[in-house]
């Protein structure tokens, strides 16, 4: 009975027509949104962490999770030019295999915007401060400089001797919050302009780092091996590559503005190929000048990276007077500096402290336009997407994802939240593969705007590369998604399993709550 409720795509198309967003934003514009989604926490901060897991080999890391990325794209642009909605792989789900699934990927959805949130605010921490300490000395107590290490081995431990609470990154994601829920005209108009100043950043870095490339530190180029020591720590090469294939995730924020795009049919498409392409180049670029001009400095094989073993390795060698690329919270910068380039290095912080907040906020709408959507299905309540009347905004979901990206942000280190978020984005990624298989049996003669290349090769990649990503993560972002799912599981039960539209008997556009919907990204507030 659960998996016969299926939102027929048609229907689908016209309940979208009936609440439609304004279509304003072109091939272009989607590029600049996807590269501004798309780079971000992942290469300014993750790069330590990647170091730290596979030294060298962080560049098959990034290779790896490059390419599993852009054969989950390749079915993406064809499922999304086919159902040009928001919702992303929440409504695909919905239209291929039905609302039980749809729920779970919908609820996996909203775990990884919101800890996504909560890790690109952490990274934003690190580089201020770094900029702060750089250009006046200033630092924070340590205490509220970052927040606790963790440790999942053995049992759950915490340690604040090297941080209790993060309050940069607190500031940020309530102030980002704050934007969000008075209205978003104001983010959208500088979309743009971030986007440059970040590739600007990361120019200039691959400019300086690429000609002192040395050799030498690629040696040894694996020294965690390819699976680490194989107990579900997540290190080694390919667990690398399960951690920063956050870095390249933001594309699916693109696919959440179909219902704000013009000739998405064609449009869809390009943004998502054409941004993961351009990040995809700069990644590697990045990493391999990075690598080449200072050497990972791995600290002792076989710590995992926000553990307390690794915390306190890192303390005794900034005791010592220095700092590995490894354990800076501030990569790119630290590297410049290392190589005397110490106010470009300063810059570059300052491009990250200006960019990062807008990866934050894409986040953030992201993930209220899945709870929008999920409530004009009628999985979720109404009044959670009530549009406030003077900011016009959907202000009371926007309020409680903001406080807990707060809480989040506040408390476990960038490394452990980016796992986290990847445990849901990957599933997410291995039903819209499997959706677009589906759609190929089931409705093989509807129009497909974009066809995925050798379909039944690219889709069937996608889905073990999302499996074989999912495994390699250490074993506690694993886990997280089960038990997120079970919490949803039982509120799907207790509410939407009655509520829903489908339950009703409602399946066109004269369904769904009556709600006036929120302005697009691209649109702000209501006069």
């Amino acid at each position: 009975m659960l998996f016969q409720r299926v939102k027929p795509l048609d229907k689908i198309l016209e309940t979208a027509e009936k609440h439609a967003l304004t279509r304003q934003l072109g091939a272009l514009q989607l590029t600049l949104l996807g590269i501004g989604a798309i780079i971000g926490t992942g290469i300014f901060v993750l790069t330590a962490a990647a170091a730290q897991k596979a030294g060298p080999g962080m560049m098959w890391s990034f290779v790896i999770a490059g390419a599993v990325c852009a054969v989950a794209a390749l079915c993406y642009a064809e499922i999304a030019s086919m159902v040009p909605v928001s919702g992303s792989a929440y409504t695909y789900t919905y239209a291929v295999m039905g609302e039980l699934l749809a729920w779970t990927v919908g609820w996996a959805l909203i775990l990884e915007y919101a800890v996504a949130a909560s890790a690109v605010s952490v990274g934003w921490s690190g580089y201020f401060m770094g900029l702060v300490k750089s250009a006046t000395g200033f630092e924070l107590p340590t205490a509220l400089a970052a927040g606790p290490a963790w440790s999942f081995t053995g049992g759950i431990g915490v340690d604040f001797t090297h941080g209790v609470f993060n309050l940069p990154a607190v500031i940020i994601a309530l102030a980002v919050t704050g934007l969000l829920m008075i209205g978003t005209t104001e983010s959208a108009r500088v979309n743009a302009v971030l986007v440059t100043i970040k590739i600007i950043a990361l120019t200039a870095f691959i400019a300086l780092t690429v000609p002192v490339i040395d050799g030498a530190h690629f040696e040894p180029f694996a020294p965690n091996g390819w699976f680490g020591n194989g107990n579900g720590s997540g290190l080694g090469i390919v667990g690398a590559a399960a951690s920063i294939f956050f870095a390249y995730v933001g594309f699916d924020a693109v696919s959440t503005a179909a219902e704000e795009t013009k000739n998405p049919q064609r449009n869809i498409p390009i943004g998502l190929l054409a941004s993961l392409g351009v990040c995809t180049v700069f990644y590697l670029l990045v990493s391999a000048g990075a690598i080449g001009a200072i050497g990972a400095q791995p600290t002792a094989l076989g710590v995992q990276p926000g553990s307390p073993e690794f915390m306190a390795q890192c303390q005794a060698l900034a005791t010592a007077g220095t700092q590995p690329l490894v354990c800076s919270n501030e990569a790119l910068a630290h590297v410049l500096r290392m190589i005397n380039y110490d106010r470009v290095g300063d810059m570059v912080g300052l491009a990250a402290n200006l960019a990062l907040p807008s990866v934050i906020l894409m986040m953030l709408y992201g993930q209220t336009r899945i709870f929008f959507v999920m409530a004009r299905d009628g999985l979720l309540p109404e009044k959670l997407a009530d549009v406030h009347p003077k900011w016009k905004t959907p202000h009371k979901v926007t309020l409680i994802t903001g406080i807990f990206v707060a809480i989040a942000a506040a408390l476990f280190p960038v490394g452990q939240l980016a796992d986290i978020s990847n445990s849901g984005t990957l599933f997410a990624f291995f039903m819209v593969a499997l959706a677009v298989l589906m759609l190929r049996i089931k409705d093989p003669n509807r129009a497909r705007p974009f066809r995925t290349p050798m379909v039944w090769v690219v889709a069937p990649l996608a889905v073990i590369g999302t499996v074989f990503l999912f495994f390699n993560l250490p074993f506690e972002a694993k886990m997280v998604l089960p038990v997120w799912g079970a919490i949803g599981l039982v509120v799907y039960f207790l509410y939407g399993y009655r509520k829903s539209d489908l339950a009703r008997g409602i399946t066109g556009p004269e369904g769904g709550p009556r709600m006036k919907d929120p302005p697009s990204f691209h649109e702000g507030p209501h006069a």
